[in-house]
């Protein structure tokens, strides 16, 4: 009778597992069915065992058939319910059931740094002719937990993405490789120390470049948090999981314009988790992932030891697979990896391989890795960059590839030494002359005959364009250049300043303040929004813009119902074909390249081609030796219509910029308005000088976003340029009338000594 009981309670597991699945809809009769079981457990002593088991077989038979029904026919929403399932396998069971044995880094449960993100020292067994060996590895993941809160259901806190940096770091050092496990519907968006965004950006800045092999599987990937542990050299994602930029709840908000406090339609949420193609079929025809795992039916759960079998056989090949591809003799080795791709895995390792990588091989593990996040997401946009098209464009590319290395590298290098050399026996020469004429010196001295000092002359700035009737007028060339003034200007009317209770602000006309003041208050300092068309004019050098790449276009990669239209108004409206302005430029006659991020089309989000121009730009900054601006207008995120391809835009572009900056490169970022999520948490947010214009907010969610999430009330100025600073998120706040001049001081007093102008 014991064993039946079991039986019975796993068969109602199985159905509320089912019931989960189809969101306790009475899908196939299982509330009956559900109601049976109940009724079995109270009269379970009023029947024979031979009653027992033949109602139990029948209930058997009527659950399987409907868990094949159900593999059979799976929506995306429910991928999404057997992902969130408490009966699903964690990184713990991982641990437990794939790896010999582990250590657990930075606490334990509900001791830990942080119990939603776990770092273990790991080893694992592999069978080598017969023989075993134990390899070391670092596991690095979220931890769902089954049902301990404590966990936060994996949404990670700054402090848990700082512990996995500081792990990183540590496998790094020791030369093992890294196995990252990505649970997380998100991270948890706290702005409060090192912040949410930017230690998202420090991890991925710091896994572009590190020199060990790093492979990840994915079960639940969300937007930032899943790209905080998802910058890997080889992608294993769970059949049965989902990777994309948004969850589709949060979409549906979104989508259907969602009041707060109000229910989100079920059937919208459906909906939406189509249009995502968040499934692992659809991520792998994009090109985000680089594998499947398949599990069993519905999904694998914490007791599926079959699954954990195939799992640890995965990551021993992929890690064999990224190991092979970095070394000089390989072909044989790879071919036999390659041939057994389609084949039931085999723990059996048919060659001695060792995971460690000697300095040429780690050259090439990251020029890999760098060529393997360049390419993602080049289907999703339309139209080709500048160096792309034709002959005379790559040959030009490679040209300027040798002049500028050979201009600023070797010949500015050569002379930088000389000089060096020259100081340095000049400096020398200079104390010996002195020591000679130091006894000539004290006998002038001695009889008064001393020599007069000539008064040092100031040198100063002085322009032909201020001379009136003999008068001269000194002319500062880093004022505003004063050549847009923004429609507004022309409404003859006045406005109040948001200030005006507190700081008694006069109102304000509008002439004046869109004209001579800048959108600036006179007497509080209150920034109003400006377009981006006024930046553009007023900033740089007038004439100096020269636009780039302006043939690539924004497109609807997914297919999703409705974006073509809307993003062709977008379009219509703005005249440009994408949210991301790439151009040159000059700011006092130094020449830089921007990348600017603006709000009129669709709110300065990124998607493939945003990505791709931005990196464009960057190697162009890299190639000429040029200073790279990002100027964020406005940017509210990664565009959620291009789903799990706009979220690696995260990665790529700090793939561009790590690149850049290891050339010594000059990267600048400069927030304004409203500028939040992937971007800051990515790109923007790994930067080394990073302001703000004076009333923006700088974040990583919006306050609805948190209130949600956290169902804590934020105060209003949670995100103001002041508490970024303070936090040290930033490292400046600058007045918009003194944005020339700021930018320009940071083009002198910061970077590296390579740059073309120094």
């Amino acid at each position: 009778m014991t064993e039946l009981l079991k039986k019975l309670l796993k068969i109602e597991e199985r159905i509320n597992y089912l019931l989960q699945i189809k969101d306790f809809a009475n899908w196939g009769n299982l509330d009956g069915f559900k109601t049976t079981c109940e009724q079995l457990k109270q009269n379970i002593y009023d029947h024979t065992e031979e009653q027992l088991a033949t109602e139990l077989r029948k209930l058997d038979e009527s659950i399987s058939f409907l868990e094949e029904r159900a593999e059979e026919h799976l929506t995306p929403m429910e991928r999404v319910r057997i992902v969130r399932s408490i009966q699903r396998f964690s990184l713990i069971d991982i641990l437990e059931n794939v790896y010999e044995d582990y250590t657990e880094l930075g606490g334990e449960e509900d001791a830990n740094v942080d119990p939603a993100m776990i770092c273990a020292k790991a080893t694992i067994t592999r069978c080598i002719k017969n023989k075993p060996y134990t390899a070391s590895v670092m596991v690095i993941g979220q931890e769902t937990g089954h049902g301990e809160e404590f966990r936060n259901g994996g949404s990670c806190r700054p402090q848990g993405n700082e512990k996995a940096l500081r792990y990183m770091m540590v496998a790094e050092t020791e030369g093992i490789p890294i196995h990252f496990y990505i649970f997380t519907p998100g991270s948890y968006p706290v702005e409060e120390a090192s912040g949410a965004a930017q230690q998202i950006a420090r991890n991925i800045y710091a896994m572009t470049k590190l020199r060990v092999p790093m492979i990840s599987m994915i079960s639940e990937g969300g937007s930032g948090g899943a790209e905080a542990i998802g910058l890997s050299d080889y992608r294993i994602m769970a059949s049965h999981g989902y990777y994309s930029v948004i969850s589709p709840e949060g979409a549906a908000a979104i989508e259907g314009k969602i009041r707060e406090g109000f229910k989100v339609p079920r059937e919208l949420v459906e909906v939406c988790a189509d249009r995502l193609k968040l499934t692992a079929e659809d991520n792998l025809a994009n090109g985000t992932i680089d594998r499947i795992i398949y599990e069993p039916p519905l999904g694998a759960r914490s007791d599926d030891f079959s699954f954990f079998a195939k799992l640890r056989a995965e990551m021993l090949r992929a890690t064999d697979k990224i190991v092979l591809s970095c070394k000089s003799f390989s072909g044989l080795r790879t071919y036999e990896i390659r041939r057994k791709k389609h084949q039931p895995a085999n723990e059996q390792v048919p060659h001695e391989l060792a995971w460690d990588l000697n300095r040429e091989e780690i050259k090439r593990l990251l020029s890999l890795r760098s060529k393997k996040y360049h390419e993602m997401g080049r289907t999703g946009f339309s139209g080709q960059g500048e160096q792309d098209e034709g002959i005379y464009n790559q040959a030009k590319v490679k040209t300027e590839k040798v002049y500028y290395s050979l201009r600023y590298d070797v010949m500015k290098g050569h002379k930088r030494q000389m000089n060096k050399v020259i100081n340095d026996v000049s400096g020398e020469g200079s104390i010996m002359l002195k020591r000679i004429k130091e006894p000539f010196a004290t006998f002038i001295d001695f009889w008064g005959k001393k020599k007069a000092v000539k008064p040092q002359l100031l040198i100063t700035y002085s322009g032909s364009n201020g001379q009136h009737q003999g008068e001269t007028r000194r002319l500062d060339p880093l004022e505003l250049t004063d050549t847009y003034t923004i429609p507004l200007a022309n409404s003859d009317r006045t406005v109040s300043c948001p200030n005006s209770d507190k700081f008694d602000c006069k109102d304000l006309w509008v002439p004046d303040l869109y004209g001579e003041f800048s959108g600036v208050c006179e007497t509080c300092g209150h920034h109003f929004p400006l377009e981006h068309q006024w930046y553009m004019q007023n900033i740089f050098d007038a004439g100096s813009i020269r636009h780039l790449n302006t043939d690539i276009s924004s497109g609807n990669p997914l297919n999703y119902t409705g974006f073509t239209e809307r993003l062709q108004a977008s379009k219509n409206k703005t005249g440009w074909r994408s949210g991301n302005m790439t151009f040159h430029a000059k700011i006092n006659d130094i020449q830089i390249i921007v990348s600017m991020l603006y709000s009129d089309f669709r709110n300065g989000t990124v998607g493939t081609a945003e990505g791709e121009k931005f990196t464009k730009a960057c190697a162009l900054a890299k190639r000429k030796k040029r200073p790279f601006l990002a100027y964020i207008h406005t940017t509210g995120g990664i565009r959620i219509q291009e789903g799990s391809l706009g979220v690696t835009q995260m990665p790529k572009c700090t793939m561009a910029v790590r690149e850049y900056i290891d050339a010594g490169g000059l990267y600048l970022v400069v927030y304004d308005n409203n500028s939040y999520a992937g971007p800051l948490a990515s790109f923007l947010g790994c930067s080394p000088y990073q302001f703000a214009i004076r009333s923006s907010r700088v974040g990583f969610a919006g306050p609805r976003v948190i209130r949600e999430t956290t169902g804590t009330e934020i105060p209003p100025d949670y995100h103001s340029a002041r508490n970024a600073l303070k936090r040290g998120h930033i490292q400046g706040i600058w007045d918009r009338r003194e944005f020339r001049r700021n930018l320009h001081k940071a083009l002198l007093t910061m970077g590296s000594p390579s740059l073309y102008y120094r």
